[in-house]
Formats: C-alpha cells, sequence, structure tokens
C-alpha cells in the first residue's frame, strides 16, 4: 500500500482501503500512511461523508460499508457484524457495497495477499460496471488474492504493483469524463 500511495498526488479521487490488520495496529497504519502520502490518510469513523483528494482505512475489528447519504453522498458505515471469509474488515464487505452504490464509477484494486477475500466482491464491482485492477504475480508478496480474483474473471487489468497508482489515476480520469 505504501508503493501505490506514496505514487499518488494529493488531488486524487476518494480512496476507501480494507487492510487485513487488527484492531490495535490499523490507527498507526493510517497514521503512518498519512505521514508520508500528498492527501491526508486516516482511519475511517462512521457516518462521514467520503471525500476526494482523502484516503480513509478501515478501522481493524470492524467491518467498512459505502452506503448513500439522505443528500445522495457517499458515506462510510462501520459494523461489528461477523467476519466475512474469516476476515473483519473485509474486502468483499466493501467492495459488495461499492459495487452496489458506486455501479461504473467506481474502480477495484486488489493487492497481494493470502486467500480470495476479495474476489467475489471485485467481480461484483466489474459486473456494475467498474473498473478492475489486480497485482500480477510477479510483484505480489503472496499471490492468493489477486489470483482468485482472476480467475473468477474479476480483474479487467492486471499490472505490475508501481504500475498501478498511474493506472488509477488514468481510469479515474476516463471514468470522470464519461460520467
Amino acid at each position: 500500500l505504501r508503493e501505490v500511495l506514496t505514487r499518488l498526488p494529493a488531488k486524487i479521487p476518494p480512496i476507501v482501503i480494507v487492510q487485513h490488520i487488527p484492531a490495535e495496529f490499523s490507527k498507526a497504519f493510517a497514521d503512518r500512511m498519512n505521514s508520508l502520502c500528498a492527501f491526508p490518510v486516516r482511519e475511517a469513523v462512521d457516518g462521514e461523508i467520503v471525500h476526494s483528494s482523502q484516503c480513509l482505512i478501515a478501522p481493524g475489528g470492524r467491518q467498512l460499508e459505502l452506503v448513500r447519504a439522505f443528500t445522495g453522498d457517499l458515506k462510510v458505515r462501520l459494523t461489528d457484524g461477523p467476519p466475512v471469509n474469516r476476515h473483519k474488515p473485509s474486502v468483499d464487505f466493501l467492495f459488495d457495497s461499492v459495487a452496489k452504490n458506486c455501479g461504473r464509477r467506481a474502480i477495484g484494486v486488489i493487492l497481494t495477499g493470502m486467500g480470495n477475500d476479495g474476489a467475489k466482491g471485485l467481480l461484483a464491482m466489474k459486473n456494475a460496471g467498474a473498473a478492475t485492477i489486480g497485482q500480477d504475480e510477479a510483484s505480489s508478496i503472496v499471490y492468493g488474492m489477486p489470483r482468485a480474483a482472476a480467475e473468477l474473471g474479476a480483474v479487467e487489468t492486471q499490472v505490475t504493483l508501481l504500475k498501478i497508482p498511474e493506472l488509477v489515476l488514468a481510469k479515474s480520469t476516463l471514468k470522470h469524463k464519461a460520467s
């Protein structure tokens, strides 16, 4: 994540991240990324509105989803629901909500990691018209999650880790022009 986030400029589309991380480490992780990035990075808070040029990290031990506020804005909903794919937070839980509430205006990215969390949610995003990106095997420490997503047909574009930031920016520009 550091390699991706630190290569992005200050002006970015809203970014929401699920990292399989214990509750006692998620705030410290967000604080560390905040000190390295050109935009604010912090742990997500229940009910907050999602804005451009910021990055929100799911708190460890909580499920994070995006829902539509009464105003039409996207907002964060944190719950203490059960683990999904043995994870809390779960990538699938977030991606399913993004597919439902953002559709083709979203970009989903799945990076290195063990297991298959995120594969089905990324497919739901792709089916809803979102752009989907997977980290390639050569640059992955553990190719489990990107492999599961690719094998499911959820990955539209697969690239090396260092190409992901420029691809996200390119796809966000294209999606903005198409909207």
